[in-house]
């Protein structure tokens, strides 16, 4: 069976796919708007604090928040600025909205399960790529759902120690709704998070995982890897939480993994 026998084919532009496509390139292939990105992720922060932290002039990052406000990346809120000599004056705030680098990420793999007839449209797409792994993600990993109500979505490991589980609203306050992975109850066959039914970590620079003895099981490319036991993880691993219906597969994606020489 061919490999992009799920490849979509794009060779025409009568719904204005490839314009619009285009100006969303357009944005993020600017090295400054990700690190723009990068600042607003979890601080909202004025346009004087983003222009002194890019060192550019305030009516240049207007320009740069006007682009990313156009394409939904970002938001911004009235709030208060420092505190000077002449008192304290209302400012924008901006910040990224919730999971937009996410959708970033996501919009991009998506992009590039496309075969895009447009040679210089698909050369672009994979030169902002390789961009916004640099920029985004560092070597910060990422988990990519297979099947489901969540099929596709993309979940970035910001933390050194994150739990996957599925959602459990009596417990609040007992797992990290920003930074831990929260699964739907239709994966019902996954230990709810505040247990959790597995951890992923750094450990000596090396990613593992480890199956906090869910009653489903945590299973690495199909192998059963036990209760507590921690597991190394590499680029391209499949990662399964629980077997059969109800159950949730992962892709594990280290975007500066080394490829041996």
């Amino acid at each position: 069976m061919p490999d992009d026998i799920y490849r979509t084919i794009i060779n025409d532009d009568k719904n204005g796919f490839y314009e619009n496509l285009s100006e969303y390139l357009s944005v993020l292939g600017n090295p400054t708007r990700l690190r723009i990105l990068k600042l607003v992720e979890n601080n909202p922060k004025d346009i004087r604090e983003i222009s002194n932290e890019i060192e550019t002039s305030s009516e240049n990052t207007k320009k740069h928040l006007d682009k990313l406000l156009k394409i939904g990346i970002i938001k911004k809120e009235a709030g208060m600025g420092k505190p000077t000599s002449k008192g304290i004056h209302a400012v924008w705030k901006y910040s990224a909205i919730p999971g937009g680098l996410e959708l970033i990420a996501r919009n991009i793999g998506n992009f590039c399960n496309m075969e895009i007839k447009n040679p210089e449209m698909a050369d672009r797409l994979l030169e902002i790529r390789k961009m916004v792994d640099k920029e985004m993600s560092a070597d910060m990993p990422v988990l990519v759902i297979l099947g489901g109500d969540d099929d596709g979505k993309v979940f970035l490991i910001k933390k050194d120690k994150v739990r996957i589980g599925r959602y459990d609203p009596s417990a609040k306050g007992l797992f990290d709704e920003e930074y831990d992975i929260v699964l739907n109850d239709e994966y019902r066959a996954v230990t709810r998070v505040s247990k959790p039914h597995a951890v992923i970590f750094k450990e000596n620079n090396d990613w593992r995982i480890l199956d906090t003895e869910s009653s489903g099981g945590t299973f690495l490319n199909n192998k059963d890897i036990g209760k507590s036991h921690r597991i190394s993880l590499s680029d391209g691993d499949m990662i399964d939480l629980g077997k059969g219906e109800g159950s949730a597969s992962f892709i594990f994606h280290l975007k500066n993994s080394k490829n041996p020489e």
